[in-house]
C-alpha cells in the first residue's frame, strides 16, 4: 500500500456489560481519552478518528483535540460504524481500534498494516496464544482457530478447539501444543470491503456468538490473523478497570 492506514476507532455511550465505560474516570480522565492518547503516542505516524454514536462523546473527544465523526447510534456493529466514517474520510486502508483498548502499542498497529498487505486478505487481525486454562475458558475471552496459513476458521466465545482428552479443560502444555489462540479485537481493513460489509446482513452466527468478524466469514471473506506477544487490556466489564490501572504506571 502506498499510503498509511488511518486508524478509525469506534467507540459508543451505551454498553450491554459495562454502562457508559468509556466515560469512566481512572485518575481523573475518561477511558476514551485514555485510549486516544495512547494511539497519539504509540503510533503519532498515522491519520487518526474516532467515530461515535453521540454529540456528548463527540464533544469530549474534539475538547481534548481530537476528530470525531458522529455516526448513526443505530449501527449494529462497530465495523458498521467504521463504514460509514469512512465514506467521509477516504482511507483506502483502516485500522480499527476500539475506544476501550487504553493500553494498545504501537507494534500491534504496525502488524496489522503489515498483515493487511497479505493479497488474499480483505481483513487482518491478530491473536495471542492462551497461556491459562481460566483464560481459555472465560466467555469474554475470543477464541479463533487459524488454518495453516494463518487465516482465521472460525472465531468463537465458547472454549475451540475442544480438547476431548482433558474434557474441554486443557492445561497449559496441551494448550500450547494444540496452540490455541485468544483474539485481539484490533482489526485492519481494505476500504472496498469496508463498503461490501455495511451492505451486508448481520450473520447467522454473527448474532448468535456477537461477534461482527463472523458476518464477514459467513460472506466468504478471509481474515488474516497476525500473532503478537503483546496482550493489551480492554476494558468489556467493571472488573477490567482494574487490571488497566494495575498496568499503569505508579
Amino acid at each position: 500500500m502506498s499510503k498509511l492506514p488511518s486508524i478509525i476507532c469506534p467507540a459508543r455511550v451505551s454498553s450491554q456489560r459495562f454502562p457508559r465505560k468509556v466515560f469512566y474516570e481512572v485518575r481523573g480522565k475518561p477511558i476514551i481519552l485514555w485510549t486516544a492518547e495512547r494511539i497519539r503516542s504509540e503510533a503519532p505516524e498515522f491519520p487518526l478518528y474516532f467515530a461515535v454514536d453521540s454529540l456528548e462523546l463527540a464533544e469530549c473527544l474534539k475538547r481534548a483535540g481530537f476528530e470525531a465523526i458522529l455516526t448513526d447510534p443505530k449501527h449494529p456493529s462497530g465495523t458498521d460504524r467504521l463504514a460509514e466514517a469512512n465514506d467521509t474520510i477516504g482511507a483506502e486502508a483502516v485500522i480499527n481500534v476500539q475506544g476501550d483498548e487504553p493500553l494498545v502499542t504501537g507494534a500491534q498497529i504496525r502488524a496489522l498494516a503489515t498483515s493487511l498487505q497479505n493479497k488474499e486478505a480483505a481483513i487482518s487481525t491478530l491473536a495471542t496464544p492462551f497461556r491459562e486454562q481460566a483464560d481459555f475458558n472465560n466467555p469474554n475471552q475470543v477464541k479463533v482457530v487459524c488454518d495453516h496459513a494463518g487465516y482465521a476458521l472460525y472465531f468463537s466465545r465458547a472454549s475451540i478447539p475442544y480438547d476431548r482428552a482433558s474434557g474441554g479443560r486443557p492445561d497449559a502444555q496441551t494448550l500450547a501444543m494444540q496452540r490455541c489462540f485468544r483474539h485481539l479485537g484490533l482489526y485492519a481493513y481494505r476500504s472496498q470491503f469496508l463498503r461490501d460489509f455495511a451492505a451486508l446482513k448481520p450473520g447467522l452466527h454473527e448474532q448468535t456468538e456477537k461477534l461482527e468478524q463472523l458476518r464477514a466469514l459467513e460472506n466468504g471473506y478471509r481474515i488474516h490473523v497476525a500473532l503478537t506477544e503483546e496482550l493489551g487490556v480492554g476494558i468489556d466489564t467493571p472488573e477490567d478497570i482494574a487490571r488497566f490501572e494495575a498496568a499503569l504506571p505508579a
